[in-house]
């Protein structure tokens, strides 16, 4: 008998997993079948080069579509990724598909956050379900509801429907259900604030809430649109906000807040003329924030938007859960968003860090080079939201539709940054200086300074082992990452790849990439001698990874 089958679908229960927790995997798939047969379900569990689990399953195939069910408890520790690897083959075995995903054990999102948006609140919302579900296949595991709220001085009203300032018609129904969906996959639900926005009806009644400029003046955003209130500790303003975040957190099911600012101003004014700085007030605010969000969501968390990296040396180190830095200028070039990552882990002591660099979806290759170099070094990167869309403008409602083919990109790199998690990831610590102009690739040194035409080093190192991935920037002209790239970098051929002042022995070497369908890791043979590790790398198209595992 010959019948075939189709993999439609591979979901997780959850965007991550609790110590304990655990895993349920379904896979929907569709065969042409001429009566029902047995199939031969094998899932393979790996952590990196390892595989810590192999599942085996019987089951029958019937003609059209079904859904096959798998679970497993993984161990507690965390944080650590894990690859699934499907197999699905005939009672003859005769392998018929494969696929495969990945998940992580967390205690907290914030360990790994792959965080998202939503920005749609209109009555009457009828994919919300669906909506979610669509996100929960890129795993991510916090949203950020943005522009959420009725205004930026009272987020709540009875109103139902409301409009909010840009004269959107939302509905509270609508958000309490978004909200209620996120949380059947362990999805933290953070609400969208603006620690000094008021509008003007606000500022009218509390004229001396503002914040003033050097001429003496309430400062205004936009063309008067909203009004800067004074952010000090015990500022009446401050003091207001916090009230409202108390009620927020009270009467909805959000798990946290997240605070925007909007870059500038960084100096105010009192009402002498006496000038001071605002980073530090904003750094108190965020832990006056985090102290009434623990004592209201004792697992919450508070994030603040460190705009252009202002002022990331004050906020970095405060009580914010994750670090959060919006792109802008002078940041242009792919290379200093992986160095606004590894400053951000330092100042941050550790702490996981979310770029938010908005690039059209249509820019495919942009999408796939700055996501390389952000998840190698160990970032996250808020681009994905709504039904399978990418931000792409800093007003979240202005999003994109990603085409199909870039949305399957999106799943395997996002499986890879969870897969390998704890070779690249947030625990792990930056050596791409320890590494400089060690790297030899077909007899050319990588020079992490370049910027353009060349191939980017990334490494990063854990306990007895070093990740370095190579991210392929041959062929641009231009290293700026919001500038179209109209064609994929320049592919490379099987590569001679010599790395120099080695002083401890490698046990094994292996590579993987997310550019492919196989995303498994590979064993390399390798010469080792004189301080050189030497091996040939099968190919480079946007982004692979070396892993060296080195001897106890």
């Amino acid at each position: 008998m010959t019948y075939s089958l189709v993999i439609n679908e591979v979901q997780l229960d959850k965007s991550f997993y609790k110590p304990g927790e655990n895993v349920h995997l379904s896979v929907k798939l569709t065969a042409e079948v001429s009566q029902p047969a047995p199939i031969n379900i094998t899932a393979h569990i790996t952590y990196l080069a390892e595989t810590v689990q192999v599942i085996e399953q019987l089951s029958t195939l019937k003609k059209g579509v079904q859904e096959i069910q798998l679970s497993w408890t993984p161990p507690t520790t965390a944080p650590r990724g894990y690859g699934v690897e499907l197999r699905f083959s005939s009672d003859t075995g005769e392998q018929l598909a494969s696929a495969s995903t990945a998940f992580d054990v967390l205690q907290r999102w914030t360990q790994a956050p792959r965080y998202g948006f939503l920005s749609d609140f209109q009555p009457g919302r009828t994919d919300i379900t669906s909506t979610l579900a669509s996100l929960n296949k890129y795993h991510l595991n916090a949203l950020q509801f943005y522009d959420w709220m009725y205004r930026h001085d009272q987020f709540l009203t009875d109103q139902d429907p409301y409009q909010d300032p840009l004269g959107r018609t939302l509905s509270r129904r609508t958000v309490d259900a978004l909200i209620a969906s996120a949380h059947t996959y362990d999805m933290s639900a953070m609400a969208y604030t603006a620690v000094y926005a008021a509008s003007l009806e606000f500022f009218r009644k509390h004229p001396d809430w503002a914040l003033i400029g050097p001429d003496g003046n309430p400062l205004m955003f936009g063309d008067n649109f909203l009004a800067y209130m004074d952010p000090r500790p015990g500022s009446p303003w401050t003091l207001h906000l916090l009230d409202q975040f108390d009620q927020v957190l009270k009467q909805t099911g959000f798990d946290g807040i997240h605070l925007d600012q909007y870059g500038d101003p960084k100096v105010g004014y009192d009402k002498d003329g006496i000038p001071y700085r605002l980073d530090k007030p904003l750094a108190d605010l965020i832990d006056a924030t985090h102290q009434h969000v623990k004592a209201l969501r004792p697992d919450g968390a508070v994030v603040f938007n460190a705009v252009t990296n202002w002022p990331i040396e004050t906020v970095a180190p405060s009580d914010e859960d994750i670090v959060y830095i919006e792109v802008w200028p002078p940041y242009n070039w792919f290379s200093e968003l992986g160095q606004l990552v590894v400053q951000a882990q330092n100042l941050g002591k550790g702490k996981a860090v979310v770029l938010a660099a908005y690039i059209s979806p249509s820019l495919e290759h942009n999408v796939r080079l700055a996501d390389a170099v952000i998840f190698s070094n160990g970032g996250g990167h808020i681009e994905l939201g709504e039904n399978n869309a990418m931000l792409a403008d800093p007003y979240f409602p202005k999003y994109e539709q990603m085409s199909p083919e870039l949305a399957r990109v999106m799943q395997r790199y996002y499986d890879f940054a969870i897969r390998y998690e704890n070779a690249i990831g947030p625990s792990t610590r930056d050596a791409t200086a320890d590494y400089r102009n060690r790297i030899e690739l077909g007899g050319t040194s990588l020079n992490p300074s370049l910027v353009s035409d060349t191939v980017l080093p990334v490494v990063r190192q854990s306990a007895g082992q070093t990740a370095i991935s190579l991210v392929n920037l041959l062929g641009l002209q231009s290293p700026d990452w919001k500038n179209p790239i109209s064609e994929a970098p320049t592919s490379q051929g099987p590569t001679q790849v010599r790395i120099t002042g080695v002083q401890a022995q490698a046990r094994k070497v292996w590579v993987a990439s997310p550019d492919g369908s196989d995303s498994s890791l590979h064993a390399l043979e390798f010469n080792q001698s004189a301080g050189q590790i030497e091996f040939q790398l099968p190919g480079l198209a946007y982004w692979s990874m070396i892993l060296i595992e080195w001897e106890k």
